[in-house]
């Protein structure tokens, strides 16, 4: 009795329809697991350097002087809007991913609660960036 014949796959069979040595698939939880290390990172980065800025005072009063005057321009008001920006997502989608870790019905539900994350970061984003924005330059509806 003989050894049954090997039979060699295809090509279509051993080439994948994902493209090679990448993990990018494009849609809603990639974006949202981007976004959500992205903003992680850039909130620990400010509290770091918040940390250090604030340590100043204890060592060099003047020093922490000329560091917080240096903070109050218009740029700094638009990396305001971007630091808050990044808190309300991230905890937005904390509490997403919250709801999907523990109830089954988020999974089967989490690109739509991805598209909610984001309506309510627009919901709280756009008052805030106004206001915000209206005391960084000012009021230009010219009142006193």
């Amino acid at each position: 009795m003989s050894a049954p014949a090997r039979v060699t796959p295809s090509a279509s069979e051993t080439t994948s329809r994902v493209p090679r040595g990448t993990l990018y698939r494009g849609n809603e939880g990639m974006w949202s697991w981007v976004l959500h290390r992205i903003t992680g990172i850039a909130i620990f980065f400010f509290l770091l350097v918040h940390v250090l800025d604030t340590a100043l005072i204890r060592v060099a009063p003047e020093a922490y002087d000329a560091v917080m005057s240096s903070y109050k321009n218009p740029v700094m008001g638009l990396g305001e809007v971007a630091l808050v920006g990044a808190v309300a997502y991230h905890a937005y989608n904390g509490l997403r991913i919250i709801l999907v870790d523990f109830w089954s019905w988020a999974t089967r539900h989490q690109r739509q609660l991805w598209w909610g994350v984001l309506g309510l970061w627009l919901a709280t984003m756009i008052p805030f960036t106004v206001r915000h924005l209206m005391n960084v330059f000012g009021d230009f509806g010219g009142g006193h």
